[in-house]
């Protein structure tokens, strides 16, 4: 059909049009919960955020937020680019069911009017049910990056579609360039991207190479090796040679702070000018591509210096203060985050090996101003666990030792293990249940790949209980069918729920209509085009699938993660579109090909995007939703003016942080996260003043407070320093130890690692009665019950860093300013100085 390209443009822009106006309708006006509260902050006021940063959504997200008309508006134009995002990753979703379908429909000759509206239907139906799947719906509404990752996927997909089918004209090439291009924008977003390069190698392969079972072996391998190549070489390689370059330059030559940096990417420019010069110039096509294709991806990747130039500014959100190279390598690596064991690794019960407990990790590098270079703060000598050989598997899957973890991988294995004898740390014999490989893959096959990944897809096509977080209960979030049969053999009858369960706006039944109709997708892909099949397949397993196997996800995560998995729901969206096909190919044998065309698209259409529609928009529609924000203005002004406030990370400071940045509630409120108080750099912020609360007050100093410095202090009662286990002590005078440099100030403990020490858990904090009534910290009808003084046995055997600093804000406050913990906060964070709260509002003040 002559006028089929033309068609198929109309038809992609008013599918975009569609979810446009779906996802305008159903944005979060305001800021959500978890990351989105940051991220509409950073983007605001171009900050800093979490590792490893967002740079280029935060760029998009400011452009947006200048149409807010203020403040209050920010949070919904953030919320927009998602939004849009999505909209956009719609219409190339259509475009690129439509490529595979008309392949398919070219096969039995030139196009007909009926092949055409078959192939149109086929894209609408494919990409409307994506529109309304349940997870991408939830990320396409709120201001978070994942919507925008979305996006990159969809484009690059259809770009090399699009390459493919000029893939014999001149200068073909430049739609290669530009996915090189894409993905190195898409770094600056979040790297999901990338795991679409195995999926996009393979159709250069059957476009290029005549198929044999080793090319295909081959081209696996070498998809493998570029994937790794970006992902672990380009993205910290690029940044982990100029940090060794700073190095050199300023602690071996001498030279000033950033010279090795600004010699490393003179260096590097005229390196890629050289090479694209040469390539040209000695007519090398191939190398000149990879040249250029390696250039745009630094290109794009260079949004992140807007993170070292915005951390260079000291904004009041400066996460893990990346400001030079040697800072913005480890932002890059998520070195806070620690790290997992993939290939091989430890048991969670798996000892140290006796022979060699602890390994040497990498130094940690600070600026030294004063030295004039770059000192190591912490060495991490015998830092990093090295466990016992016979208690370590290839697959590691039960892996995390943490007490709630080991629960679960008991509970998920019904675990019995294997019984080893071994010596421990004092040379004792004991027996250790090691987990059997058997229980090991149980839990993959049943917590990771089902509780974990097919859960979520048929939530988005089957159906879904409720939108209550499960770890397993039959009552929480699972998947269902709505058909009876299937779900009362898997979860009990779903009829004797009560009526709260039963009306939970998430309850939605699709029947399985839009899984069977991709299943139908699957197979008529594979029956008539198998290399594309694959290719979708590829798609598939990498943005889903290797996913899981990545991860390695321990039980009881905090939340749902189906967010994660979208790529793959991408991908089954493409074999949903063309199981419409499928019904038409089939039809078209039994009645008109043009009815064909038109039942075919019809049927699919209910079958998916318009029953997935129906259930799903009530609980999709976020329209009025103001939650995150109101708690956090309730958590703000539930504190007297001046106040401290501690809090736990995520949701109980991400809506703080975007209540006070984006629309300045309460700024003379001083929120103390403890979770990264446990980092020097957030320690050291502190110190300063933000807006207009003035600098939080603390006795021990930047360099006393370093990482690998006090991050954990035993409380010892040495006795000869004569303590007195029954006397209470002053908290300024224990400050005061902890921050003596003296030898024997310090602790030997049983791995022989040295430790400063609390010689006491007997605290005493002295109050000024007519102090604190007359600042405030106490109301006047209670000042008959101040008391003089205030102890407390603080019950745990240690400090952490961040238990340090209340320990100090405590001894250094000397009640000037009101001190509130969060109700979320929790008991182990309190410090046991429970009985001196009060609740007021959503926070217990600390009263004398």
């Amino acid at each position: 059909m002559k006028n089929y390209q033309r068609i198929n443009n109309i038809a992609g822009w008013v599918i975009f049009a569609i979810a446009a106006f779906v996802y305008l309708s159903t944005i979060e006006p305001t800021a959500s919960f978890w990351d989105c509260g940051e991220y509409i902050a950073t983007s605001f006021k171009l900050e800093v955020g979490h590792p490893p940063g967002a740079p280029l959504f935060n760029l998009v997200g400011r452009v947006f937020s200048l149409f807010g008309g203020g403040p209050e508006g920010a949070a919904k134009m953030i919320n927009s680019v998602s939004a849009l995002a999505s909209a956009f990753t719609i219409l190339f979703l259509f475009w690129s069911i439509t490529a595979f379908a008309k392949k398919i429909a070219a096969r039995a000759g030139e196009l007909t009017q009926a092949a055409t509206i078959a192939i149109i239907g086929s894209g609408a139906v494919g990409a409307l049910a994506y529109t309304f799947s349940d997870s991408f719906w939830f990320s396409a509404v709120e201001g978070e990056v994942y919507a925008s990752s979305s996006f990159f996927t969809a484009i690059v997909f259809w770009a090399i579609l699009k390459w493919e089918s000029v893939a014999d004209e001149e200068h073909s090439e430049r739609w290669i360039v530009l996915i090189a291009y894409l993905m190195g924008l898409s770094i600056g977003v979040h790297l999901l991207n990338l795991l679409a390069i195995p999926a996009i190698t393979y159709v250069y392969y059957y476009k290029k190479f005549k198929p044999s079972t080793k090319g295909f072996f081959i081209t696996g391998i070498l998809s493998i090796l570029i994937l790794g190549i970006v992902q672990n070489g380009i993205i910290p390689g690029i940044v982990s040679l100029s940090a060794k370059m700073e190095l050199f330059f300023v602690n071996t030559i001498g030279l000033p702070f950033n010279s090795g940096t600004i010699f490393y990417f003179v260096l590097l420019l005229g390196g890629i000018i050289w090479g694209l010069n040469y390539t040209s110039r000695k007519n090398k096509p191939v190398a000149n591509t990879i040249m250029l294709c390696f250039t745009v991806i630094l290109i794009g990747y260079s949004s992140f210096f807007t993170l070292i130039i915005r951390s260079q500014a000291n904004t009041p959100m400066d996460e893990n203060n990346p400001e030079n190279a040697v800072n913005l390598l480890a932002y890059l690596n998520r070195e806070q985050y620690g790290d997992w064991p993939i290939g091989y690794g430890q048991y969670f019960n798996a000892p140290l090996d006796p022979a060699q407990p602890y390994k040497d990790g990498n130094p940690v590098y600070a600026k030294d101003e004063k030295k004039g270079e770059y000192v190591v703060i912490d060495d991490r000598k015998s830092s990093v666990p090295n466990y016992d050989p016979q208690f370590c598997t290839p697959f590691p899957r039960m892996w995390s030792s943490q007490g709630n973890h080991v629960s679960g991988y008991k509970s998920w294995t019904d675990f019995k293990g294997t019984p080893i004898r071994t010596t421990n740390s004092r040379g004792d014999a004991e027996t250790i249940y090691k987990p059997t490989f058997g229980e090991n893959m149980t839990y993959f096959f049943k917590y990771q790949l089902g509780h974990m990944f097919m859960r979520y897809f048929l939530w988005n096509f089957s159906g879904r209980q409720n939108d209550v977080q499960g770890h397993g209960s039959i009552l929480k979030g699972n998947w269902i069918s709505g058909i009876p049969f299937v779900d009362d053999a898997r979860i009990g009858s779903q009829t004797k729920v009560s009526q709260s369960w039963s009306d939970n706006r998430a309850r939605n039944k699709f029947y399985m209509l839009p899984l069977i109709l991709g299943i139908i997708g699957l197979v008529f892909h594979v029956k008539k085009d198998t290399k594309d099949a694959l290719i979708v397949g590829l798609l598939f397993f990498f943005t889903g699938l290797a996913i899981v196997i990545y991860l390695n996800q321990s039980p009881y995560q905090p939340r749902e993660r189906d967010y994660a998995y979208v790529g793959a729901f991408y991908a089954f969206a493409i074999w949903i579109g063309l199981g419409a096909y499928a019904i038409f190919d089939w039809l078209s044998k039994k009645i008109s090909p043009q009815g064909a065309a038109v039942a075919a698209t019809a049927i699919g259409l209910l079958a998916a995007p318009v029953i997935m529609a129906k259930d799903g928009w009530n609980d999709h529609d976020r329209s009025h939703r103001y939650t995150a924000r109101d708690f956090a203005y309730d958590y703000l002004n539930s504190c007297q003016k001046n106040a401290i406030l501690f809090t736990n990370g995520d949701n109980d400071t991400f809506p703080l942080w975007y209540a006070q940045e984006v629309e300045g509630i309460r700024t003379d409120v001083r929120v103390v996260n403890l979770s990264l108080a446990q980092t020097d750099w957030y320690i050291n912020q502190l110190r300063k003043k933000a807006y207009d609360s003035e600098p939080i007050p603390m006795t021990l100093s930047a360099e006393q407070i370093r990482q690998g410095t006090r991050d954990y202090l035993p409380i010892y009662k040495n006795p000869q320093l004569g303590i007195d286990t029954g006397k209470f002590y002053n908290i300024k005078d224990l400050i005061k130890f902890v921050a003596s440099e003296k030898n024997d100030d310090k602790v030997e403990m049983q791995s022989g690692v040295m430790f400063n020490y609390l010689p006491t858990n007997k605290v005493f904090i002295p109050v000024d009665s007519a102090k604190v009534v007359s600042n405030g910290t106490v109301p006047k009808q209670l000042a008959q019950y101040v008391k003089k003084g205030i102890t407390w046995d603080i019950k745990k055997n240690y400090l952490l860093k961040n238990d340090i600093v209340i320990f100090d804000i405590l001894a250094s406050n000397n009640w000037e300013r009101p001190v509130y913990f969060a109700v979320t906060v929790g008991d182990d964070a309190y410090m046991d100085l429970e009985p001196f709260f009060q609740l007021e509002g959503l926070a217990y003040r600390v009263l004398p």
